[in-house]
């Protein structure tokens, strides 16, 4: 969800790349009819041996179906980055969903600077809330003073580093990290970020305070009453929602509270601070999914997670352990047909992309990273060996001075460590007026999915 008319306020937009060392090839377009045009994706791993486990993962990027602007590019972009430093432990993956008139620029600059920052960073291992929040900040005010022109341009940033056998998840915008969780004989999907939109009080509230006027359309044009500030939940009210203008201004109209870029924007809060979420993986984690807003838009994130775990097993049984499922087993367009999580990805997009032209006359660009944890066991857990002769101990990873950007994610049936924050009193106070109580993300509406026995 970007600005007033759809991602941007603005006009044509240049040509996308691709993902970085990556081989894959982009989805074709989505026809007017809706079916879902697929392509070559790609199918990786890499292994963590510091807990001797691999991680698997997949990539698929679609390009949206504009009406309007035939020749406009999926200005969406990801980034794989593995063995960061050299060091086999650690590795990187994001997407970024640019908008604006030159929102490529933005999202591949981004994509681009943003772990090469990362990378070059002695802390980084040491610290890696303070190397995230550094490298943010430091990318922004790259963008900002680059040839790009992100006046009414930029691009969240939704970003997973692993380190051994902790993710640190880094949020800019309304793109999405979600992860899956086996809790007693269900599935169940738990977001490690939250969008970050004027929907959240605590985020609704911050941008006011740096001189936001927060009113939806209709309450900009007179059609609805501007002194009524609750907008409801995103599910309900995704058609017009609550967005962000300057005081005596039509603009920008972003209906998001932090990206990087939007230098007009930024002056009324619109900052490049991430939060930052920590979850120590288990047995429990089958896989995660970092995507654009583009797949949940219309999807919750439970129904993304029941479509990629269904692939993994049995139609029939699934049909007669689902019957009041929120997932249609049955239709071709599912991924309960598929064996390959390369085919979960392209269903998913395919499913999003049907419901976005059953609710509009266009899509939005579409990006999915599924990443499955493969050979994860509790032993061994109590070392990381991250660094070359050097062993981490889950203690020394738990306490840190914070930020309230900062916080721990309290996944159920995951393995929690300790907040690890750092300290940046000297930015903004713009930057810092968010609640360390966040809002839960959206409501799922669909149920949890138990775990069926197949054999």
């Amino acid at each position: 969800m970007g600005c007033v008319h759809g991602k941007c306020c603005c006009g044509q937009y240049p040509t996308s790349s691709d993902g970085e060392n990556r081989d894959f090839r982009e989805s074709g377009p989505c026809t007017g009819q809706g079916k879902h045009i697929l392509a070559n994706r790609s199918l990786d791993c890499v292994v963590v041996p510091s807990h001797n486990f691999r991680l698997e993962y997949s990539v698929l990027t679609q390009r949206g179906h504009y009406p309007e602007t035939p020749e406009k590019e999926n200005q969406d972009s990801f980034c794989i980055k593995t063995q960061i430093q050299n060091n086999p432990n650690v590795h990187f993956f994001g997407v970024f969903d640019g908008h604006g008139q030159f929102g490529t620029q933005c999202s591949n600059f981004v994509k681009n600077r943003l772990v090469e920052i990362l990378s070059g960073d002695p802390t980084l291992l040491d610290d890696p809330l303070k190397a995230y929040h550094s490298a943010f900040l430091a990318t922004n005010e790259e963008l900002h003073n680059s040839e790009i022109d992100d006046t009414f341009s930029g691009t969240t940033a939704i970003t997973v580093l692993v380190i051994g056998d902790t993710l640190y998840v880094a949020n800019v915008g309304d793109s999405r990290a979600v992860i899956a969780v086996k809790e007693g004989n269900r599935i169940v999907a738990e977001d490690l970020s939250h969008d970050q939109t004027p929907f959240r009080k605590d985020e609704c509230e911050r941008v006011k305070l740096c001189g936001a006027r927060v009113l939806s359309v209709d309450q900009v044009e007179g059609l609805k009453d501007p002194g009524i500030q609750s907008w409801g939940d995103e599910e309900t009210e995704g058609g017009d929602p609550p967005r962000l203008w300057v005081q005596n201004g039509m603009f920008p109209g972003t209906a998001f509270t932090r990206s990087v870029g939007d230098s007009t924007a930024e002056k009324i809060g619109v900052v490049a601070v991430p939060e930052v979420s920590m979850v120590q993986l288990t047995p429990n984690h089958p896989f995660f999914v970092v995507a654009s807003d583009g797949v949940f838009e219309f999807l919750s994130s439970q129904t993304v997670v029941e479509m990629i775990f269904i692939c993994d097993v049995n139609l029939k049984k699934l049909i007669s352990f689902y019957p009041d499922s929120s997932v249609d087993f049955k239709s071709s367009g599912t991924v309960a047909s598929y064996t390959d999580p390369r085919d979960a990805c392209s269903a998913i997009a395919g499913e999003s992309y049907k419901l976005w032209l059953e609710h509009e006359t266009r899509t939005d660009d579409i990006t999915i990273i599924l990443i499955q944890i493969k050979g994860l066991s509790n032993s061994g857990a109590n070392s990381i060996k991250v660094r070359s002769g050097v062993n981490i101990q889950p203690n020394a990873l738990k306490i840190r001075k914070g930020t309230p950007d900062t916080f721990v994610h309290p996944a159920a049936g995951s393995e929690v460590l300790g907040s690890l924050r750092s300290d940046f009193s000297d930015l903004h106070p713009c930057q810092h007026n968010v609640s360390p109580d966040q809002s839960p993300g959206r409501v799922i509406p669909s149920p949890a999915l138990p775990l069926p026995s197949v054999v």
